[in-house]
């Protein structure tokens, strides 16, 4: 039973985001104040993507750069087969989701992989690391341009994003720009970056922490709790299990049937179904400006949740069995 709750109980900053949301719902800021919050958020989530910038190798880049094959795999996985998962929940908007929820998670499914997490845990389970690296790396970059157009194409003007070329230069201007500034000035400032990497791990959640008060602060504002049904949060949670419940089997009988290694097929699994809270959040913010932002954040706060549960129990029997898959997933 210890065991098991190790597994199950909620990390420190799962914790930190909980007590962010409860905060906002009870004492978000209003007017001038509000507006100060709003700038100070744009000027960490551009922080935050310079840093990720600065940390990206460029030697992993190359070493794992000519496995296309895989990459493309993952791409597909991220931003075609998920989008289409979230098209079968279409009957439950309306009826078990409000509109908003319907949308947050239609924003879950488009959009890019994690970085760190999907690595750490290809790592863990003894997986390809170098096309880790580059194909979570990829699939945040396309992100950019791919997660805008997709839900455009998912949910249309009814998601609220009715300029997807002005939301996908907004998103440049703030996340892509830093980041690759970032990079270009790794070769001067990577040393300090490894050497900060523990005060920088507190840097990104600290900047995921204020964007998701801002949100919430705002959402509270304009009456997200009282708009939304108590069975439609509970709805969100179930669908975000599901989701996930349903991607990584798929995923992983999909490497299998196209020929992959083992290491292969656990870089495709991890990188494969897992969405990105760091840079979902920011995007969402900048996509949804005025509208609903704190419910559309909530389902991939919920799935960002059981990923981390999912994913750290799976890479830890990969890593105690090298040879043999799990059978769950096989």
């Amino acid at each position: 039973m210890t065991r098991w709750w190790s597994r199950l109980r909620p990390d420190n900053f799962t914790l930190a985001l909980l007590g962010t949301v409860l905060l906002a719902s009870f004492l978000p800021m209003h007017g001038p104040a509000a507006m100060v919050l709003d700038d100070v958020t744009d000027v960490a989530i551009a922080a935050l993507f310079f840093l990720h910038g600065a940390r990206l190798p460029r030697e992993s880049i190359m070493a794992g750069l000519l496995h296309w094959r895989l990459h493309l795999t993952i791409l597909a996985c991220t931003f075609v087969l998920f989008p289409l998962f979230g098209l079968a929940f279409k009957p439950l908007d309306g009826w078990l989701l409000t509109p908003e929820l319907y949308i947050g998670v239609l924003f879950l499914c488009a959009l890019p992989s994690t970085v760190q997490s999907s690595i750490a845990f290809t790592s863990l389970a003894r997986g390809n690391v170098p096309a880790a690296v580059v194909s979570a790396s990829l699939s945040s970059i396309l992100g950019v341009f791919l997660t805008p157009l997709l839900l455009a194409l998912l949910a249309g003007t009814a998601g609220g994003m009715h300029n997807p070329g002005q939301a996908i230069l907004s998103i440049m201007l703030q996340l892509l720009v830093p980041f690759v500034a970032g990079h270009l000035l790794r070769p001067w400032i990577a040393r300090w970056v490894e050497r900060q990497r523990a005060l920088l791990r507190y840097t990104d959640q600290g900047t995921i922490l204020l964007v998701v008060y801002s949100a919430f602060g705002e959402a509270v504002n304009e009456g997200l709790w009282s708009k939304t049904p108590l069975l439609s949060l509970l709805t969100v949670a179930v669908v975000a299990a599901v989701l996930l419940g349903i991607a990584m089997p798929t995923i992983a009988f999909l490497s299998r049937r196209l020929g992959f290694n083992r290491e292969d097929r656990i870089t495709i699994l991890f990188c494969g179904s897992k969405k990105s809270l760091a840079t979902g959040v920011p995007m969402a913010k900048i996509l949804f400006a005025g509208g609903s932002l704190g419910a559309i954040v909530l389902p991939i706060m919920i799935y960002h949740q059981i990923q981390l549960i999912v994913c750290a129990m799976i890479a830890q029997r990969y890593a105690r069995d090298p040879v043999v898959n799990p059978a769950p997933l096989d």
